[in-house]
């Protein structure tokens, strides 16, 4: 997979990360290094193969799902916000992120 310069110029637009024009082209052949490499690991035969989450098989303790009084815990929603800058019916009110 090839990326261009121009691709390269519009992600880093996107994630607001500010790149010299003159590093767009080696950022530009790096990333598509890295994504030749990663199109490799489709010649991989795991046919057969368990998916797994760990190398090591564990299963993880579990606990009850229980609702704790305290100074953050359950019954006492003005101690949850008592910090956030702007709230509303004790929830936290944020700007608007998405257009």
């Amino acid at each position: 997979m090839s990326i261009d310069k121009d691709t390269v110029r519009k992600v880093a637009h996107l994630a607001r990360i500010a790149e010299p024009e003159e590093r767009l082209e080696p950022l530009a052949k790096e990333i598509s290094g890295i994504l030749d490499w990663i199109e490799q690991l489709n010649e991989v035969d795991v046919e057969g193969v368990e998916a797994m989450a760990s190398t090591v098989d564990v299963t993880l303790p579990m606990r009850e799902d229980v609702c704790q009084d305290g100074p953050t815990g359950g019954g006492q929603p003005d101690n949850v916000v008592a910090n956030a800058p702007k709230t509303e019916d004790h929830f936290f009110v944020v700007p608007k992120v998405v257009e």
